[in-house]
């Protein structure tokens, strides 16, 4: 008693209860001050207790707190209903519930948190005894149906009345008010414009608990049809709402700030974003979705886009949907291949090759012979990838993979070289970026800063200092790249200044990827259907390269054109002759299980027990050596560093190449063959 006259005493007038704010509101800027969009909570016109109609104050009552009338802010009857439910739950994890009056809710709404434990419920109790004492029932059911939440960023039954239908709380019906009524237990899970048959059914719960109650006649019950209740229609909505989807639940680990109006501001460029708009909805397929993402040299999204029509999709295809990437992903069995000592001139073999089974093929049907690793990657040559992942291990290419951002699990069956593991388009739009800013890590980001009452309290700082590759093996990798557009597989992506990039296409064209970058931006573009079904003349070639073409020559027309280290050096392999059918088609012609084994369409898993034996007659057989004299085997010495030491000049005797833990080096380079 003590303690709830005490807290009497100290309670606000029901004037200031009035004014009192419901929540937090939230501004969203673009990287220019535009404001993108507003959010937080929506506040009605407050509703005197007289205007509120009698069929939203007798829902209410009947749904939340039927003993409203008559108890003194604590329901006993409840409270030992919940402690009877609490005892027959013991040890699991459901919380009390019943037990809170309208009373205590709006306890709890103005003065205290959400969050559940014994001590916050006791402060409940205390504040509810002493409102009864200070308020009418009539003052406490007008704040409660002025301030609780309704959803849908809602506070109010006339937020809620407005938001839902349309119309002021004045002029609600028995359906509507039922459907409000049934709101407030949950939200977010009742919602008509979330799930309109689940706000349906619990609306129907509302009505049949009324007339139970005697609020309503069994006539009136039957008259009312929540199913009838037409519902406002939404806000119209663009792809700005992919990129603040994505970046406004950072706030939650950026900032501590849970009452002060916030300004936020981020890395979206509008312009970009049009531009990217644009690229995605006039080259995507028509039966296919589309996504895109743009990043600044230091990380910042510059546009995003999840999909052709936010309004048709909230989903966002470019931070959340995982696909096979195709031969985008050779990107790292380059750069462990570079990183291993190989460099872009190295002759290699187009062959057959077989690993523990496994028979990859090329899309041309044909196999070239002799070729530079510059060319292989040029034309996304399937056998040459398969035998540099091989040489250097699956793993280390899946520990790459990982280096540069690929959160989804990497399998390291042979055929992951080909692009079957699962991947995001922001993780391997990262990793293109880190490539393009010679190794060094970047990470992606879109709040730059936010305000509170005018005072910064977050600012983003770019941290530099993560090398993920040494500065010559990304310069020879952008080099890879650059060929690929200049020549190779990604020619539709050519913007008229230098980019590099890679196309990737998975088997059966169910997915088109390119990924490349120019002038500082770096670029990814996805298509495909979200059901994963073929979508006929998808490759990442054409529809794909031709959306980042379209999108990157608005988006970096501002900026200074940047020449890339390297110059771009053309293949001397057969010159132009044959190339198309390099890629006229998927660049990933390989099916696999539900675990990642590679499986031959329609027939049977390869016995993994029929792996060739790879020795030195194979070597001398595929590079045409004669077979070297007879010599006492040597011991091989642990390796003495890194394997991406420079070479000694071709004039010089070779070095025996050190033990890779026990794997064979398959590719023909004349530099690594041995001396006769």
């Amino acid at each position: 008693m003590i303690a709830v006259f005490s807290t009497k005493g100290s309670l606000p007038s029901f004037g200031e209860l009035r004014r009192s704010p419901n929540g937090q509101m939230i501004r969203v800027h673009a990287a220019d001050g535009t404001v993108l969009v507003s959010l937080g909570p929506s506040y009605g016109e407050w509703v005197e207790y007289e205007q509120i109609p009698q069929v939203m104050k007798d829902a209410i009552i009947a749904i939340e707190d039927k003993r409203f009338e008559s108890h003194w802010g604590i329901d006993a009857r409840g409270v030992l209903r919940a402690i009877r439910l609490g005892i027959a739950n013991s040890g699991t994890d459901r919380r009390l519930q019943g037990a809170s009056t309208i009373t205590q809710q709006v306890a709890r709404t103005i003065f205290l948190s959400n969050k559940y434990d014994f001590g916050r419920k006791m402060r409940e109790a205390v504040l509810a005894l002493a409102m009864e004492q200070k308020f009418s029932k009539e003052q406490i059911l007008e704040l409660y149906l002025n301030k609780v939440y309704f959803g849908g960023g809602a506070y109010g039954i006339d937020a809620a009345s407005r938001r839902f239908f349309g119309h002021p709380a004045t002029k609600l019906s028995l359906s509507e008010a039922a459907i409000i009524a049934g709101l407030v237990k949950a939200p977010s899970h009742y919602s008509p414009t979330a799930d309109a048959q689940a706000a349906i059914d619990r609306a129907g719960v509302v009505l049949q608990v009324m007339e139970q109650e005697g609020k309503i006649t069994a006539a009136q019950a039957a008259e009312a049809d929540p199913k009838m209740v037409k519902l406002a229609p939404e806000p119209k909505q663009n792809s700005i709402r992919y990129f603040t989807d994505w970046a406004l639940p950072q706030l939650e680990v950026l900032i501590d700030e849970t009452e002060a109006p916030l300004e936020v501001w981020t890395t979206l460029d509008l312009n970009m974003q049009r531009a990217a708009d644009d690229a995605i909805r006039a080259n995507t397929p028509g039966a296919a979705q589309g996504a895109l993402i743009s990043l600044d040299r230091d990380g910042a999204v510059r546009a995003m886009v999840g999909g052709k029509d936010y309004v048709a999709s909230i989903y966002n295809r470019a931070t959340k949907a995982e696909r096979q990437p195709g031969s985008a992903f050779k990107l790292f069995v380059y750069l462990a291949a570079l990183e291993a000592g190989h460099r872009p001139d190295d002759l290699v073999i187009d062959e057959p090759v077989t690993i523990r089974g496994w028979t990859p093929r090329n899309n041309s049907g044909r196999n070239s012979g002799e070729m530079t690793l510059r060319a292989a990657f040029a034309y996304s040559i399937n056998t040459v990838a398969a035998k540099l992942g091989q040489e250097v291990g699956f793993g280390t290419v899946a520990n790459m993979a990982t280096r540069f951002g690929i959160t989804t699990p990497v399998n390291t069956q042979p055929a992951m070289v080909l692009g079957t593991s699962n991947v995001r388009l922001i993780d391997m739009t990262r990793a293109f970026a880190s490539v393009s800013q010679r190794g060094v890590a970047v990470t992606p980001y879109g709040i730059t800063r936010v305000t509170a009452n005018g005072a910064v309290i977050y600012q983003h700082e770019v941290d530099t200092t993560r090398v993920l590759v040494g500065d010559h093996v990304a310069a020879q990798m952008i080099d890879l790249l650059q060929t690929a557009v200049a020549t190779g597989t990604g020619k539709a992506a050519q913007i008229g200044r230098p980019v590099a990039g890679k196309t990737g296409t998975t088997s059966s064209n169910k997915d088109g990827w390119f990924i490349g970058f120019s002038s500082g931006l770096t670029t990814g573009v996805w298509m495909g259907r979200d059901d994963a079904r073929v979508v006929p003349g998808l490759q990442g070639g054409t529809a794909p390269a031709r959306a980042f073409s379209a999108y990157m020559r608005r988006a970096v027309a501002g900026r200074p054109v940047e020449n890339f280290d390297t110059q771009v050096t053309l293949p001397e392999w057969q010159g132009d002759n044959g190339t198309e059918e390099y890629f006229s088609g998927p660049d990933n012609s390989v099916f696999v299980d539900q675990d990642g084994n590679p499986v031959e369409p329609g027939g049977p898993a390869p016995d993994p027990g029929s792996d060739e034996k790879l020795d030195q007659e194979w070597i001398d057989r595929v590079t045409g050596n004669d077979p070297p004299e007879q010599q006492q085997p040597q011991q091989q010495q642990p390796a003495p560093g890194p394997r991406d030491i420079p070479r000694p000049p071709a004039t010089q005797p070779q070095p025996q190449r050190p033990d890779s833990g026990g794997r064979d080096d398959r590719l023909a380079d004349p530099a690594r063959r041995p001396q006769n």
